[in-house]
């Protein structure tokens, strides 16, 4: 097994809802440490530039939209397996598909308001966590 980090953000729809400590305690249930963490409002041009790789999507325009139109929490999650683990804990992208008992299933509203994100590789990990976080802001 290896020890690996990954970027997690708890979204808008989950910090209007307050459920930001649920959600933290789901992950640290699931073995995975918070190393870094803040709260944070994105601006339309920190959306844009984070979901750049969807730019020629449909959905583009209204996840930029969704994800600076209030608070996020972005989190550094470090433990064995870390990306897998975290994408399991969270569950499919769509609520509705989603197992019972993930965060998405029972938090989440829709596609887009599924409450959480999570990085899907390696690479998309040290990618995503440099977008948010300077190595000293990471305390492991």
């Amino acid at each position: 097994m290896a020890l690996e980090r990954t970027l997690s953000i708890i979204k808008p729809d989950a910090t209007r809802s307050n459920i930001t400590g649920q959600i933290n305690a789901r992950l640290g249930a699931a073995g995975l440490r918070i190393i870094a963490q803040k709260r944070l409002r994105m601006t339309r041009a920190q959306a844009e530039a984070f979901y750049e790789v969807h730019k020629d999507q449909p959905f583009y325009d209204s996840l930029c939209r969704f994800m600076s139109s209030g608070p996020v929490m972005v989190q550094v999650l470090e433990g064995e397996n870390a990306i897998a683990k975290n994408r399991e804990v969270m569950g499919a992208t769509d609520p509705a598909e989603a197992a019972p008992g993930t965060i998405r299933k029972d938090f989440g509203k829709s596609i887009e308001a599924n409450s959480v994100h999570g990085s899907d590789s390696v690479e998309t990990a040290k990618r995503e966590i440099a977008f948010f976080f300077s190595p000293v802001e990471i305390v492991g």
